[in-house]
């Protein structure tokens, strides 16, 4: 009977490891949250107003993308571009939208040929696109987040 009451003794003492309790770091929780995190998608793509009412977020990015070309179109229509050679090229124009709703055209790639038929096209982009209505920020797990894209645009002059 001693034999089996010490056998318990030391068995109960030496399980004890089962009772431990790790202890978790809200730092190693956070760390493996973000290797988790997908950083290059939006829960909601940045939207003008008038896009607002648009439902579903693949919608809402085609009406801000076609928002933002129907108003460089009417702007640029204004413009009388004459050129020497038919062009029809199309340029990327790589754009930011910060967690304000900010927007900067942060580039313009175009073929050699229609920078040197238009020279002025950047600028006739950049100014097309000066006064833009209000645009609500992306927004990732509830919150404004800078976005950025590329808006590709057809030049057709002949």
């Amino acid at each position: 009977m001693k034999r089996l009451f010490f056998f318990l003794v030391i068995f109960n003492l030496l399980s004890c490891d089962y009772f431990d309790k790790k202890k978790v770091y809200t730092e190693d929780i956070l760390e493996e949250e973000l290797q988790t995190f997908n950083w290059k998608d939006v829960d909601e793509y940045p939207v003008f107003e008038s896009c607002d009412s648009t439902s579903g977020k693949e919608n809402k990015k085609v009406c801000f993308e076609n928002t933002l070309r129907n108003i460089l179109n009417k702007n640029l229509a204004k413009h009388q571009i004459i050129v020497s050679e038919d062009i029809n090229d199309t340029v990327k124009l790589y754009i930011t939208i910060d967690n304000k709703g900010d927007f900067v055209i942060n580039d313009i790639i175009s073929s050699e040929l229609t920078k040197a038929q238009i020279p002025e096209l950047d600028s006739l982009l950049r100014h097309s696109l000066d006064s833009l209505p209000k645009i609500y920020p992306a927004i990732k797990r509830s919150q404004y987040v800078t976005s950025k894209f590329m808006l590709p645009v057809v030049i057709k002059i002949d």
